[in-house]
């Protein structure tokens, strides 16, 4: 008989990358092994639009009460299942009634984070909405939790002051999906970057970058940003292009050179070096700031550059833009990495295993 295990999570399948990275895409290989998996996602396409906007607090209201219906019955048939998986958290509120619940039935509970989410952390959209938010929650979580998934050391040590049964399981890439282009002939070369609304403001840091290195390199350079909203310098033409599922591969597989600038604090910290991970298993030669796990995922000169000041990264780019063959190199051993500690295939083995010892 199959085990049954119940996702929560606030996004439907496909929409949210820490959803499909962390869990989504090991959902076949589960089936496949004996597990019969649902999902039980809290904001709909139609939620995303007010949620993720300014204003509309009648709407967010109503998105606030729906999710409290949809846990309730969630909550009722909690003992149906043999595990519950909670991605970050039951609800977008301070409560934590419904892992609690959770925890008193009779499944067992996986509690799964990939940032540092004990940190206050809110949208710019939602800014006059944070005190409605309270990060401590993760704490309680975590001592009602049977299993904890990571995604890095720095989650790790954080975890262990709550919970002693703390899994690291890196964020993986599906190296069958993302799947290198051939390159094609062009007289330019594309610095890209992907990421979210929340995450551009690291954009800003290196701008001075931006403008410098158009300024050496002129009509060869190109900046690309790939998002679902808009960046724009005053001083450096940006092309935007706004993500798509269906289109993400064909837009990173455009960039030539992807960047991953982050600010050296504790929310930076507790990332787990997605937008590297996808340049590398693209073999795009990736330039990560040196900061938490990315410290773990590039081995300097070696699968990809480190670069800390701005100067740095106006040395590491120009030798990037100059060098074809060393911007092949990187790629291709960047790929290796993916393939070797980061994929789909080299941890859809332990990470059955866990489920399976949960149960055991």
């Amino acid at each position: 008989m199959a085990a049954k295990v119940l996702f929560i999570a606030n996004h439907r399948l496909n929409r949210s990358p820490g959803q499909r990275f962390r869990f989504e895409q090991y959902l076949g290989f589960l089936k496949e092994n004996g597990f019969e998996c649902t999902i039980s996602n809290i904001i709909s396409e139609k939620d995303d639009k007010y949620l993720y906007s300014k204003g509309n607090y009648l709407k967010k209201t109503l998105i606030a009460l729906k999710s409290w219906w949809i846990r309730l019955k969630d909550l009722a048939r909690a003992n149906e299942f043999d595990i519950i998986f909670i991605y970050r958290e039951a609800l977008l509120t301070p409560s934590t009634y419904f892992e609690s619940q959770f925890e008193k039935s009779k499944a067992k509970v996986i509690f799964d984070f990939d940032d540092a989410i004990w940190l206050d952390n809110v949208s710019a959209a939602n800014k006059s909405l944070s005190r409605l938010k309270k990060p401590s929650k993760t704490n309680t979580i975590l001592t009602l939790a049977d299993l904890v998934f990571v995604g890095n050391q720095y989650l790790a040590e954080y975890a262990l002051k709550y919970n002693t049964n703390v899994k690291i399981v890196p964020t993986t890439i599906d190296t069958s999906y993302h799947v290198p282009a051939e390159k094609q002939e062009k007289d330019f070369i594309t610095i890209g970057w992907t990421g979210t609304q929340t995450t551009l403001k690291y954009l800003k840091a290196i701008e001075t970058v931006f403008i410098k290195l158009k300024g050496k390199y002129r009509e060869k350079l190109k900046f690309k940003i790939i998002c679902d909203q808009q960046w724009k310098s005053d001083q450096v033409e940006i092309e935007f292009v706004k993500w798509e599922k269906t289109k993400e591969i064909e837009q990173l597989q455009s960039i030539d050179i992807g960047i991953m600038p982050l600010e050296d604090d504790e929310w930076s910290r507790g990332k787990c070096g997605f937008k590297g991970l996808q340049y590398m298993a693209l073999e795009i030669p990736a330039v990560l700031s040196p900061v938490g796990v990315n410290t773990d995922i590039i081995n300097h000169s070696n699968n990809g550059f480190l670069a800390n000041s701005p100067s740095e990264w106006i040395e590491i780019i120009s030798q990037l833009i100059e060098d074809e063959g060393l911007r092949k190199r990187m790629g291709e051993n960047a790929r290796k990495t993916i393939i070797q500690r980061y994929s789909v295939e080299a941890i859809k083995e332990d990470y059955l295993k866990y489920f399976k010892e949960l149960l055991e």
